[in-house]
């Protein structure tokens, strides 16, 4: 999951550049009104492309690592429903 969410950062990240070399290479030699919109295009990718980088997907299982305590993990198994191996009665 992760080289996916990373393979789709990079791809919006190069669109994005894409975008602002062609608007102010190219496209302003024949209308800076389209070239302004393609920045302003370009402009909102970034942060779009960080919430896609930084977005869990359902495989990532963060959420029920254990703490370290064993206090709290047994009481947030209990909370869930989970029953661990190995645990004493």
């Amino acid at each position: 999951m992760y080289a996916r969410r990373r393979h789709r950062y990079f791809i919006m990240m190069g669109t994005c550049l894409t975008l602002f070399v062609l608007a102010w290479a190219v496209v302003r030699l024949w209308s800076v009104p389209v070239a302004v919109g393609m920045c302003l295009v370009a402009m909102v990718i970034p942060p779009l492309a960080a919430v896609v980088a930084n977005r869990r997907g359902p495989d990532d299982r963060w959420w029920d690592d254990p703490s370290g305590d064993p206090q709290s993990d047994e009481w947030w198994d209990e909370l869930d429903g989970k029953k661990r191996h190995g645990r004493r009665p």
